[in-house]
């Protein structure tokens, strides 16, 4: 199977599901800026008292399999 085939495969199987394509803007990874803010982040939860991962666990959402396995090759 192509690839146009297999991603209109899983496009058409999560439009059945309900959902629909959106187009997100997010920051760009590769400049500077970027890496010196996710370093100091990084700092700052280091040097957290440690309850911080409790709490990203608790708010968490578990991975959709369906989702998932859209973008793995067949």
């Amino acid at each position: 199977m192509v690839v146009k085939d297999r991603v209109g495969e899983c496009r058409r199987r999560m439009r059945e599901r309900g959902l629909r394509p959106l187009q997100v803007w997010v920051p760009d990874v590769r400049t500077p800026e970027f890496a010196a803010q996710a370093h100091n982040q990084s700092v700052v939860v280091a040097e957290a008292d440690g309850d911080e991962q409790d709490f990203v666990e608790a708010v968490a959402a578990p991975w959709d399999d369906e989702a998932a396995s859209c973008w793995q090759r067949s």
